[in-house]
Order: structure tokens, then sequence, then C-alpha cells
């Protein structure tokens, strides 16, 4: 008993020395005006976290996605989010010496189509980040987009071989995200909820309204799944309703007229799905619907421009301004930046100006008369709002073509995948993120966000745990939950 009251004030003087201790260097570095030691015991954790827990951090990351501030320049036109770009490329780091140390990752993720194609994607914008016009932008660019995929895509799956992990992954990044929304809620009833205002009220957290309707959309078929389609309890379905009903008003607000664009056209996907129609048949029609409307172009054209409605605080005429290419300057202006992305590409078809230089190279392919009222040379009002046409023009043919059979890749797999889940709970949430992605999808004709973490981490993380499912979770797949997170596995 003694020698055990003995070690209790032994641990205790130790708690008590060290504590004191970090309180004087504490109040001798803020006597000399240094203000950051605080932030040691934080540190400290992280680092810890990355040694020996490696998901958790992961996990942790994705929480303070939502959250993150973003520096829109911190020098050569180089961008910063705050914390989650220093986390990131952490785990980049230990990712990569990991797997030079042990040399071992799940065979059946690395040969996986869609894990090819991410591969060859990446592959070919570090070529074009060599051959780039701004190469310090190019190069931020490709190591922003590699430790979004090595967090996002390359150790979730890892992480995934738990389904349960799954459901953490999409608790942690809702979670902070219902603050944001919160808080531009609010803030935005202080402007009364006025149109012009819904675009910049999420700030800081978001840049804009077009990003923040995009991660509202991804979430929404999860939450209407929750609520009319699981088998969870009463109290849980009351949670997962009210979240829905926050959703929805959030969306609303959110003026995003694309984010409107791509729910529609999700549910179009899953009366597709749920009469189970051939995906070759849905390819068929959808080449012929492409065929009809390049027969149709200029008439099609010659209708929309009659169509005078700008964008509005009212719904509805809202909704009529997304066809409107006569004077809505959103619409106008993008039609200005993809017909210079357009005359970029041609100048430079095979390798085009390097990946991320969009905004600061295409001022000079602009045309006088496609200018617009907000039309700008100076580089800082975003990107070529594509996700295809982007690519086009920072990374050539190759540079869409890879993008585009990455999005094909994962489309198939998850139809495929469907019809394949006994488990309930699985197919549940694996349809959920694959409606979530195709939201995605539609909305990044319109826009592009895939060069933030904001959309980065729910895109590559629904696309990473359609990728596990399928190889960890469906039939002809025997989950391996407690494997080490970079260990290889045989295949089967």
């Amino acid at each position: 008993m003694a020698e055990a009251l003995q070690k209790y004030f032994n641990r205790s003087n130790l708690i008590y020395w060290v504590g004191g201790s970090f309180a004087l260097i504490n109040a001798l570095l803020i006597a000399q005006e240094f203000y950051f030691a605080p932030l040691l015991p934080v540190a400290v954790g992280i680092i810890l976290l990355a040694l020996f827990s490696l998901d958790k951090l992961v996990l942790l990351i994705v929480f303070l996605t939502p959250l993150s501030v973003n520096l829109t320049d911190i020098g050569l036109g180089v961008g910063l989010s705050l914390p989650t770009d220093p986390l990131l490329f952490g785990v980049l780091l230990i990712f990569i010496l990991k797997l030079i140390a042990e040399q071992k990752f799940d065979k059946r993720i690395a040969d996986h189509p869609i894990t090819l194609a991410i591969i060859i994607n990446l592959t070919w914008l570090g070529i074009t980040t060599l051959t780039s016009e701004l190469p310090v932008v190019s190069l931020k660019f490709f190591i922003s987009r590699m430790w979004y995929l090595v967090t996002f895509y390359f150790i979730t799956t890892q992480m995934f071989r738990d389904f349960n992990r799954i459901k953490w992954f999409l608790a942690m990044y809702l979670t902070a995200f219902i603050g944001v929304i919160i808080y531009t809620i609010i803030h935005h009833g202080m402007y009364g909820f006025l149109e012009q205002p819904a675009h910049w009220v999420m700030s800081p957290f978001y840049n804009d309204h077009t990003s923040y309707g995009a991660v509202l959309a991804m979430f929404y078929p999860l939450l209407v799944a929750l609520v009319f389609g699981s088998d969870y309890s009463r109290s849980w379905k009351i949670v997962f309703l009210g979240i829905l009903l926050l959703f929805t008003v959030a969306l609303v607000l959110s003026y995003t007229r694309a984010a409107w664009v791509s729910l529609v056209g999700v549910l179009g996907v899953y009366i597709i799905m749920r009469l189970k129609i051939k995906f070759t048949t849905v390819m068929v029609l959808a080449g012929v619907f492409v065929v009809a409307l390049a027969l149709s172009w200029e008439t099609i054209v010659m209708k929309l421009e009659k169509n005078r409605q700008d964008s509005s605080a009212e719904l509805t005429e809202h909704v009529q301004s997304i066809s409107n290419i006569s004077t809505d300057a959103s619409n106008l202006e993008r039609l200005n930046r993809w017909s210079s992305a357009w005359r970029m590409f041609k100048e430079r078809p095979f390798v085009g100006w390097g990946p991320g230089t969009y905004m600061f190279e295409y001022a000079p392919f602009q045309l006088s008369e496609n200018k617009t009222t907000i039309s700008t040379n100076a580089g800082d009002k975003g990107n070529a709002h594509s996700e295809y046409i982007g690519p086009l023009a920072e990374s050539g043919i190759f540079g869409m073509v890879s993008f585009v059979v990455i999005v094909i890749c994962a489309i198939y797999y998850s139809v495929s995948l469907y019809s394949r889940l006994d488990n309930k709970e699985h197919r549940l949430f694996m349809i959920s993120m694959f409606l979530g992605l195709l939201t995605y999808l539609i909305h990044g004709l319109l826009n592009n966000f895939l060069d933030t973490d904001k959309a980065s981490a729910p895109f590559w993380g629904f696309i990473a745990a359609i990728v596990a499912i399928d190889v960890y979770h469906s039939k002809q797949n025997t989950p391996k939950d407690q494997a080490p997170l970079l260990e290889e596995t045989d295949s089967k």
C-alpha cells in the first residue's frame, strides 16, 4: 500500500514539474513576443498520432477540413489551407517513407482499375508539371494533388477494410460541416437572406457559395438514404431528418444553381438504377443524346439566347436564369472561360500550360467580345469553371482524357457493385456515396474545386469507399478488417 502511494505521489510530482516547467517556459517566451508555445502540446499530440495511429490522424484531418481557412496567396501565386495543408503534407511524407521502408501495399487495391486510372492521371500531371509555363505553381498543384490522393484515397482504402471507418469518415466531415452550415445561415440571416450576400457569407470556411453548394449536394443523397432507407432506430432517424432539413434549407439559401441541377440529375440516375436498366443501354442512350445535342446545337443556342432572366433573389427566377446565356454575367463568364481554355488548348494541345496555371495564363486568350462585367485579367477570380475543360488547357488532351477515365471507372464499378452487395447497409452507403459523387461530377461541368481540400476530401473519400467495398465487402471478397494499414494481402 505504501509503495503504491509513493508511486502515485511520484507520478503526481512529475506531472506538476512538467506542467510548471511548461508554464514557466511559455511565460518567458510570451515575454519575448513568441506566442506559439501553447501549440507545442498539440504538435506533440499530432506527431504521436502520425507515428502510432495514422488512421486517427486522417480522421482528424477530415474533421478539420470543413473548418480550414484558405490563405489565397502566400507568395508566387501559391495558396495554403490551414491547418489542413501542413497536416496533409506530413501524412504524405509518412506514407512515402513507410512505403519505401516496408514496400507493402494491398495488391488488390493497387491493381484495381480505378487505382490504376488515378496513378496514370497523377503521372501525367507530374510530366506536365515539368513542362509547365509556371513550374512553382504547377509543383504546388501536383504536390497538393498527391497529398489529397494519399490521405483521402490510398490510406483510406486501407482504413475502410473496417466498414465502420467509412461511417467515421463521413461522420467527421459532416459534424464539422454542420457547424459551418449553422454559422453560414446565421451570418446570411443578418443580411436578410438576400441573393448577393449568399455568395460570400460562408467565408472564411468556404471560398464562395458554389463550392459550399457542391459539398452540400454531395452529402444530400446520404442523408436522404439514412432517413428513408436505413434500418436505424427511430431516434437516429429523427436526428438524420433534422440534419436533412438543415441541408435542404442550406441548399436553397446557397443560391447554387449547379448544385440544384446536380441533384435533379442524380435523381434520374437513381430511377434508372432502381429500374435495373443495363449499363450498356444507358451508355448507348447517352451517346444518342450527345449526337442529337450536337446536331441540334444551333437551334438550342438560339432558344437559350431568348432567355434574359438574370440571377435573382426570387427562387423561381433564379432557376430560370440557369439557361440564360444572353445577359446573366455568371453564365456568360463561364462561356468566356471555356472559350479561353479552348484557345489555350489549341496552342498547346499535348502538354498544356501546366497544372494549376489556367488562372494566371488565360487573360491573353480572352476575346473582347466575350468579356463580361466580371471578367478580369488579374488571375484572381477563379479557374476554368470546369473539371473537364480546365485539365484540357492545363495538361493537354491526355490530362482531360485520363481524368475522364477515372470518372468512367468510378461510375462503372459503382453500378456493377450495386447488384453484388448482399448486405443492405453496405448497399445503402455505397449507392449514397456513388450518387453523392455523381452530384459533383455533374457540378464539375460548371465548376472545379478538386484543387481544394473541401471538395477533395469527400470526392476521393467516396471513391476510396466504393473501391474498398468492392475489394473487401462484396460477394466474392472476404473482409480483412484487422489488417495493418499498409499490409499487402494475397489476392483471392
